[in-house]
């Protein structure tokens, strides 16, 4: 996201429009998802699980990026984003916008990568050859963030390449066609990707370094103090979802997931399989919101400081977290 983006946001009037868009739809949700991002929390909203739960209609809108959530949430456009990146938060939280994490979505080190193009014949031994290179990534998401990790890991200045902000599945296609060396970003986007060459680090590579890769469902603060009890029905809603896949992944649940996601079953199956769906009990331990989350966030925060795409970060973004919800449904 540039930064010239980020300066119109405005926390407070972001939550107060947002609420008030919520009362003005008589008791309707609005709710931002992915496509091409198979979760099991797809088989409840194609079963009417929100609905009844909620006891109101669930509206769900797609997006290709976590930047255009946080922007559909400032505008009261949509109450709840669910599968944001972190990233995308953090950027939106660090501009200014008052918006809150209340679960962790999905967990997926291997969903997310930079694949460079096979011609290259590249690798993670021969990665100084990428400076000078034409890269695409979906600035302000979780692959930015991967992307600009693994550059600094291998030593490869910023200011020597050439960067194209594209969604994933337009990065794959420019890759495909040789506009760009590499490219990066995930789903549906980064399965695309492989086909037309290798990634530098896998996903337990990554994790070594400390680059690790979560999405969270976010909405913004205001909303959250009004509606805590629709919020933590939601959460339940889906953690009920995720459970139930842990329990029996079934071929019946899987089609319906891959419908939802605008997949083939195939593909789903792909995408599905390189992700964790962390239960209520253990987003609340230290790994995620009892320790590790907010530490992370920070760090992210000033990885985008220093890379020019942020101006500035928060202190802590311990306030960034509510955690209120998310115990409220482990009680349901």
């Amino acid at each position: 996201m540039k930064k010239s983006t980020l300066g119109f946001i405005a926390g407070a009037v972001a939550a107060m429009t947002a609420t008030s868009a919520f009362a003005d739809g008589h008791g309707e949700l609005t709710v931002g998802y992915f496509l091409e991002w198979p979760m099991p929390m797809m088989a409840a909203k194609a079963s009417g699980a929100y609905d009844e739960a909620l006891g109101m209609k669930v509206n769900w809108v797609s997006f290709e990026t976590g930047t255009a959530m946080s922007a559909a949430m400032a505008s009261g456009d949509v109450q709840i984003s669910l599968s944001q990146g972190v990233p995308p938060f953090v950027v939106a939280a660090s501009g200014g916008q008052d918006i809150q994490v209340v679960d962790v979505a999905v967990s997926y080190s291997d969903n997310d990568n930079c694949v460079v193009h096979a011609d290259l014949e590249v690798d993670k031994d021969s990665a100084g050859e990428l400076a000078g290179k034409k890269v695409a990534v979906p600035l302000g998401t979780a692959a930015h963030y991967g992307f600009l990790r693994q550059m600094d890991h291998f030593g490869i200045p910023l200011d020597s390449l050439s960067i194209v902000d594209m969604p994933p599945p337009e990065g794959a296609n420019a890759l495909g066609q040789k506009a760009v060396d590499f490219a990066c970003g995930y789903g549906g986007g980064l399965t695309s990707m492989k086909e037309y060459g290798n990634v530098l680090l896998t996903g337990s590579e990554k994790e070594d370094l400390g680059i690790l890769v979560f999405d969270v469902t976010s909405a913004p603060a205001d909303f959250i103090a009004e509606n805590g009890d629709v919020v933590a029905k939601f959460l339940k809603v889906t953690a009920d979802a995720n459970a139930a896949w842990a329990a029996d992944p079934s071929d019946e649940m899987m089609a319906t997931i891959a419908e939802q996601a605008g997949m083939d079953v195939e593909a789903a199956k792909g995408a599905i399989s390189t992700m964790k769906f962390p239960s209520i009990e253990e987003q609340l331990s230290d790994k995620w919101f009892g320790g590790a989350a907010a530490p992370f966030m920070k760090g992210v925060a000033d990885v985008f400081v220093e890379a020019g795409s942020i101006d500035s970060a928060l202190d802590s973004y311990e306030g960034a977290i509510n955690t209120g919800p998310l115990e409220a449904a482990s009680n349901m």
